[in-house]
């Protein structure tokens, strides 16, 4: 046997001591205890889905998909799993059973379908790839956006109407009624829906010897689109007052040069055109205007003063409004920097600040006074508007971004709150340098004129945040849109040459007319563009000698008398350029200034078929077209669901963030939608 002295155990001691160590340097690095899920969501047409939510069932880890439909659960417990994906709209898959492998991912990729078609979703595929997985701080742009925290926005929306109540549901937003609270056919008795959208009367043709000036001031909203995209995946079509048509076309963005190559010494933004036949019309022209604002990197925009103004009354008391804003705002957070400060206000039946101007660098208090948020009390959104102006007021900073950021469902209705009197303080306010922007959530109870009133007279835009995919391009991706404004009072005038145009009507931007002599006055207010926005403008122009039955239809203006339809100035030298189409005139002033600037563009006319222009003018004319649809317009000629989806795949280009893929998928859902509502 062998026998060991005390001495050797001593010495066999010291030396673990001595080298225990080293060698646990040349030990094996532990292995992840974690695996990853992450796939594919699509429809049953092959479209991916965006802001699908993809959950393991008992659990409170889950991913929402990107518009390109892809998503990722990262961080997941070595195990056996139960995984749902979840869209409105769409019935739910489940798939049970799912092994998750530590350190490898496993792919489940989803196939859902609309609730109203007969057909049953089904996971498509599964298999293990061995990459270790990364946690939430390495996802890179291109992977979705983990909300492991924030998995009640499972139920962000209610599920849709049964299929019985799609003939009412158009009729019962226009009346009021809305798809609020859904149950069965025979019990159906959803609660009153308070949405309001101010009345748009289209603009008409207007003859060139008769109207030569068209002027009207510009717009970077986006908010009708997000909203009709929550209305149509709701299932249900739009009411004809919340398509602004000029949104939907400037929610995407298109190829348009920076300032810099533009040869516009000085100016923020650059000025294209481009001319086509239109695809409803073809005796009828489209020239499509675009305006480029200097694209700035986040890390080079001015330092922020930023107040969030938070309605925290009893109607945010919902998934989809307080829990969906607190989810948004913390991803603007995690954008600030040490030089940025945020201050926060809420309002509910009185309003109080909350968060005193703090460091972005303090996001840990920040965060933490997020977090603490919760619904309940009247709306005392007049008195939060003062405060919040006061507050703005202690720390601004002229060398600073001093901003106001309202995040609500658009209700004022305690205190004083009247239209008038808002709009006057926050006219007033702009003039000191605080601009006001507005982020609207939920359903059921969004003003929706009103809250784009009071961006339009705080210098500021108004966006609607449906998904937490929405907060992160409105929040994160055009931060300095969002932000930090390059440039106020943005005009535009266009002058149509008679010798080449007969007739022509500006496509949107109703509630942006402007008197022609408002162009020249700089006392007028008018839009502004944000760092990296761009405006796309559309016109639809009859040619001198088409033959088309809209110009016949036109009523004429009798010759004056007294004096020519037109008084040229004294110094007025008229134009004999007949290669000139139309002469694009813009004024712009800088964010402090008071005296604007002028800018001018000529465009040539061109019979360009549709099919061979750019991708980005055959994008463009889609959208239109299916604003035009959406609206039921007079002005629609032989266009169609299906025109427009062939349109807008021939136009869909590169697509590098899926928001045209997305735009194609929401047509072919008000296709099925009015296709349905018409056999009913």
């Amino acid at each position: 046997m062998l026998r060991i002295s005390t001495l050797s155990l001593l010495v066999l001691a010291a030396l673990g001591l001595l080298l225990g160590p080293a060698l646990a340097l040349h030990a094996p690095a532990p292995q992840p205890q974690t695996g990853t899920i992450a796939g594919l969501v699509t429809d049953d047409a092959g479209h991916p889905l965006g802001g699908v939510y993809v959950v393991l069932d008992g659990t409170t880890q889950g991913s929402a998909t990107t518009l390109d439909g892809r998503y990722a659960i990262h961080g997941i417990p070595a195990g056996t799993y139960d995984v749902t994906a979840s869209f409105v709209g769409h019935t739910p898959v489940t798939t049970t059973g799912v092994e998750v492998r530590a350190g490898q991912t496993k792919v489940l990729d989803f196939v859902l379908a609309p609730k109203d078609v007969d057909f049953t979703g089904r996971p498509v595929v599964q298999y293990e790839v061995p990459v270790e997985p990364k946690t939430p701080s390495e996802v890179g742009d291109d992977e979705s956006i983990d909300i492991s925290m924030d998995l009640e926005l499972r139920s962000a929306s209610p599920p849709p109407p049964p299929s019985a109540e799609l003939l009412r549901a158009r009729a019962s937003y226009a009346s009021g009624v809305g798809l609020v609270g859904y149950g069965d056919a025979q019990t159906y008795n959803p609660p009153r829906n308070r949405e309001s959208y101010a009345a748009i009367d289209e603009n008409p043709f207007k003859r060139v010897g008769d109207a030569p000036l068209s002027t009207f001031g510009i717009d970077v909203d986006v908010a009708s689109y997000a909203n009709v995209r929550r209305m149509l995946n709701d299932g249900v079509l739009p009411p004809i007052d919340a398509v602004r048509i000029e949104e939907f076309v400037n929610y995407f963005t298109y190829d348009y040069p920076d300032p810099e190559g533009a040869a516009r010494e000085g100016a923020p933004f650059s000025i294209t055109s481009e001319v086509a036949v239109a695809p409803w019309q073809p005796a009828h022209r489209l020239v499509r205007v675009g305006l480029q604002g200097r694209r700035i990197d986040t890390d080079d925009l001015p330092p922020a003063n930023l107040v969030f103004l938070l309605d925290v009354s009893g109607s945010m008391n919902s998934p989809n409004k307080l829990p969906l804003l607190k989810s948004a705002l913390r991803l603007l957070v995690n954008e600030l920097r040490e030089e940025d400060t945020v201050a926060m206000v809420v309002y509910a039946g009185a309003a109080g600040v909350v968060l005193e101007p703090t460091s972005g660098a303090d996001k840990e208090t920040i965060l933490g006074a997020l977090d603490r948020l919760e619904a309940g009390g009247s709306t005392a959104g007049g008195q939060g508007l003062a405060l919040a102006y006061q507050v703005a007021r202690q720390q601004f900073d002229a060398e600073k971004n001093n901003r106001i950021l309202l995040a609500t469902d658009g209700d004022f209705n305690v205190g004083p709150s009247s239209d008038a009197e808002m709009l006057r303080l926050i006219e007033k306010e702009r003039e000191s340098g605080v601009f006001l922007s507005v982020i609207g959530f939920g359903t059921g109870n969004l003003q929706d004129s009103k809250m784009e009133t009071i961006a339009d007279h705080g210098n500021g835009n108004y966006a609607y945040i449906d998904t937490i995919q929405e907060a992160q391009k409105v929040l994160v991706a055009q931060m300095g849109g969002t932000l930090f404004t390059i440039a106020k009072d943005v005009k535009l005038q266009v002058e149509f040459n008679p010798a080449a145009v007969a007739a022509y009507r500006l496509i949107g931007y109703e509630n942006r007319l402007l008197a022609d002599e408002d162009f020249n006055d700089d006392t007028k207010d008018s839009g502004d563009l944000g760092a990296g926005h761009s405006v796309t403008a559309l016109y639809e122009v009859i040619p001198v000698g088409a033959d088309s039955p809209t110009l016949a239809g036109l009523p004429t203006v009798d010759p004056l008398r007294y004096q020519a339809n037109t008084t040229p100035e004294p110094d007025f030298e008229p134009s004999n350029a007949d290669d000139e189409l139309l002469f694009v005139k813009l004024r712009y002033k800088q964010p402090d200034g008071d005296t604007s600037r002028l800018l001018t563009h000529a465009v040539r006319p061109a019979n360009t078929p549709m099919a061979r222009a750019s991708t980005d003018t055959q994008f463009a004319a889609a959208v239109a077209a299916f604003g035009m649809l959406l609206r039921e317009s007079d002005n629609a000629g032989t266009t169609t669901f299906d025109t427009v989806l062939a349109l807008a795949r021939d136009g869909r280009g590169e697509d590098a963030h899926g928001y045209r893929g997305e735009f194609i998928r929401l047509v072919d859902t008000a296709r099925v939608l009015q296709s349905a509502q018409a056999s009913r």
